[in-house]
């Protein structure tokens, strides 16, 4: 069975005083081709407490927003400790190992980014992105962060419009989400 190499996201988190926003293009494809234009890649957990981004294969984001979603529950209150049980299950778990993802969440207290290899990342400047067109977004949000005084919703949808310009697997179809305080 050939292995499909499915690309095409960017997921962007700005973090601005106690607002916080995350968006995603739209972009799913296979090699060089587009499949589909207007995924949601964004999810919120807890009614809307966390917001969840995902760069990677679908199938395995899904069973890993269940498997978050499990250990806020476990760690009601601790954001921090459910994100780094869940790096350590997915990282030891001999069928969770496989699973091809990346990870933004966003709580009230951090934005982090999980991955499977055990990492376990806080921004420093509250700029955080996954995916192909990463790079490009997060750095028209720090300039925009640093020069502007837009609001995260804003800085996020900006600096995706500059990724979508640059990046061949970000497209303008995005999905943005505001963390309710």
């Amino acid at each position: 069975m050939k292995n499909y190499n499915f690309t095409g996201t960017t997921i962007l988190s700005v973090r601005k005083g106690d607002k916080v926003a995350i968006a995603g293009d739209g972009q799913i494809t296979l090699g060089s081709t587009i499949l589909k234009g207007n995924a949601n890649k964004i999810r919120t957990l807890k009614g809307g407490k966390y917001l969840i981004g995902f760069a990677g294969s679908t199938a395995d984001a899904i069973t890993l927003f269940e498997r978050f979603e499990k250990k806020l529950n476990k760690y009601p209150g601790n954001f921090l400790k459910a994100a780094v049980e869940l790096a350590k299950e997915w990282r030891t778990d001999k069928v969770l190992r496989r699973l091809q993802a990346l990870m933004l969440a966003v709580g009230k207290e951090a934005t982090l980014l999980i991955s499977g290899t055990g990492d376990v990342i806080e921004s420093e400047d509250g700029v955080l992105g996954i995916g192909s067109g990463a790079p490009y977004a997060v750095a028209a949000a720090k300039a925009l962060l640093k020069n502007t005084k837009l609001t995260p919703v804003k800085i996020v949808e900006e600096a995706m419009k500059v990724a979508a310009e640059i990046c061949i697997y970000t497209n303008t179809n995005f999905k943005i989400a505001e963390l309710k305080s």
